[in-house]
């Protein structure tokens, strides 16, 4: 079966609404193909905005809600990504396919939980749900977990999706 690549725009802002209760209503996200490649996969490359205004591209694991349209990452409060989407929330996440022909690129603004100051806070509970969706399963012992997230000063970065473009791979018939 051979393959057909097309590029993929979609800037959700303008889509038809659809409603969430106790939300406002949001848009769909876009094409498929390219949502399928972002819920596929874990890994990818956050690009944040540098003082300067050039891209700062760090490899990252994350995970992708597809009822929100928002991806998370676990991240550092001392790192150069988290303070330059405190400082500007543009951001960017994409994410290759593993023939590295497909891509989708998730545009949205950045959103920053808490710091985890204490092992059983929200932000903590944040990481560890992010932790098993990550991966899939469990940490061998939670509360190690939990206090390595205090004393890394972890937080979670959420990215909630405004345009996903790309190209995506399709199947000819």
């Amino acid at each position: 079966m051979s393959t057909d690549a097309r590029d993929i725009s979609r800037d959700i802002s303008h889509d038809t609404a659809r409603d969430v209760p106790g939300r406002a209503p949001r848009a769909p996200l876009g094409d498929p193909a390219l949502l399928d490649l972002v819920a596929a996969r874990r890994q990818g490359v956050l690009a944040t905005v540098k003082k300067d205004g050039r891209p700062q591209l760090s490899n990252v694991l994350y995970v992708w809600d597809p009822e929100d349209g928002l991806a998370r990452v676990s991240v550092t409060a001392d790192r150069a990504k988290t303070r330059n989407a405190a400082r500007d929330p543009r951001v960017s996440l994409h994410v290759s396919a593993e023939d590295f022909a497909g891509y989708a690129v998730v545009e949205g603004d950045a959103e920053l939980s808490a710091v985890a100051l204490d092992p059983h806070d929200a932000a903590a509970d944040e990481l560890v749900a992010t932790y098993r969706a990550a991966t899939g399963g469990e940490h061998p012992d939670w509360e190690e977990f939990r206090r390595a997230m205090v004393a890394d000063r972890r937080q979670v970065l959420r990215v909630r999706a405004t345009k996903v473009y790309g190209m995506a791979r399709l199947s000819r018939p």
